[in-house]
């Protein structure tokens, strides 16, 4: 007989128990490879927070302040960061495969490899982002802010 065991990380554990308390500072937080998968964490304050190589896929993250938050690695895919202050964070090589940043602020963000393939960038203030070697292929960037962008050698489509 086989038994399944879930695991979770007693940091999501915490956080997810003080957000539903009503909860919404995380600032600076250690959440580094942590396990947030489809949780809602709108509104939340996670400035300068590690969530490096953290899931959070499938996460609504609306409205959530991740100005200069650690996210390198993180998978990002289909989460919903639309009007999210993701200003100065560090996104290089995370995965935002479709990924929804309408009118979010990626202002001065680092998105040096990022993977950001069919992700919708609709009104996006990506002014001064290190955009180098990003995937973008199919990306909506339609209305974006591109002004003073680093886009050397990005992807435009599959290889």
């Amino acid at each position: 007989m086989r038994t399944n065991y879930i695991i979770l990380d007693f940091r999501a554990f915490v956080l997810l128990n003080m957000y539903q308390l009503g909860r919404r500072n995380f600032r600076k937080f250690y959440l580094a490879r942590v396990n947030l998968r489809g949780v809602d964490l709108c509104k939340a304050d996670l400035s300068e927070a590690d969530l490096s190589e953290a899931d959070l896929s499938e996460t609504d993250l609306w409205r959530v302040d991740l100005a200069g938050a650690i996210l390198d690695k993180a998978n990002l895919s289909e989460a919903n960061l639309s009007e999210a202050n993701l200003s100065k964070a560090d996104l290089s090589e995370a995965n935002l495969y479709k990924a929804d940043l309408s009118e979010a602020n990626l202002s001065e963000a680092n998105l040096y490899k990022a993977n950001l393939y069919k992700a919708n960038l609709y009104k996006a203030n990506l002014s001064e982002a290190n955009l180098s070697e990003a995937n973008l292929y199919k990306a909506n960037l339609c209305r974006a802010n591109l002004s003073e962008a680093r886009l050397a050698n990005p992807i435009k489509q599959e290889d």
